[in-house]
């Protein structure tokens, strides 16, 4: 990972391009826009990648794990509707960038990272950044029970099903956003799922992306 957490003229810059181009693709959320123009992606990337990080494209950050594209990470925060002081609980930290665009947005992050040399990895780069995500390791189909419930829950993988504990795990009202994998296994339809409240759950389906996919196990790769 990048050691180098210097964020320089130039990198703002490549920022502020890259935010005008998701204004371009549709993103309208200016809570949003202003997250990702705030949060140095760069820091999250390995070195080689520095020259490339804010052009929209996704990266490899070791563990078969990548780091999604800005648009994405745009898209998925923007249907989540996030208020600062909001509980939001991330399935899948990978590189950190996702937890921190929440938490620029003043929502109090907790986030599940399944891949334990990945976890630590991107822990000690969170603990460098002034942004503050409560990191666990575990698996995401589980949630976090002891700090439930959440008014937010959003996962960065492609998921088989609704994990049901997560659902029981948000408040009425809450929405969730997940990728949920189609059934010709070609990619991930988005889906915004809100708890209504007699408990009863209304989907919304958003396009089609392609994530890698959410497991339980805890790996160490």
């Amino acid at each position: 990972m990048n050691s180098n957490l210097e964020d320089t003229y130039r990198h703002k810059g490549l920022r502020k391009q890259l935010v005008d181009q998701l204004k371009a693709k549709g993103i309208t959320d200016e809570a949003v826009l202003s997250a990702l123009n705030e949060v140095p992606r760069h820091v999250f990337l390995d070195s080689s990648f520095v020259e490339l990080a804010y052009q929209d494209m996704a990266f490899p950050i070791g563990s078969g794990q990548t780091i999604s594209q800005p648009s994405t990470v745009a898209f998925q925060t923007q249907l989540l509707q996030v208020q600062k002081g909001m509980k939001v609980l991330e399935i899948g930290t990978g590189s950190g960038y996702q937890a921190c665009v929440l938490a620029a947005m003043g929502a109090k992050v907790f986030s599940i990272e399944r891949q334990r040399n990945l976890f630590f990895k991107t822990k000690e780069i969170l603990e460098q950044l002034p942004f503050r995500v409560k990191t666990f390791l575990g698996d995401g189909f589980e949630g976090l029970p002891t700090y439930q419930p959440f008014d937010r829950v959003i996962i960065t993988a492609g998921a088989p099903s609704i994990p049901e504990k997560l659902i029981e795990q948000m408040k009425p009202n809450g929405i969730m956003v997940i990728p949920m994998d189609n059934a010709e296994g070609e990619g991930q339809t988005m889906l915004k799922i809100t708890k209504l409240e007699d408990g009863s759950l209304k989907k919304e389906e958003f396009g089609d992306f392609k994530f890698v996919p959410m497991l339980k196990e805890i790996g160490n790769d």
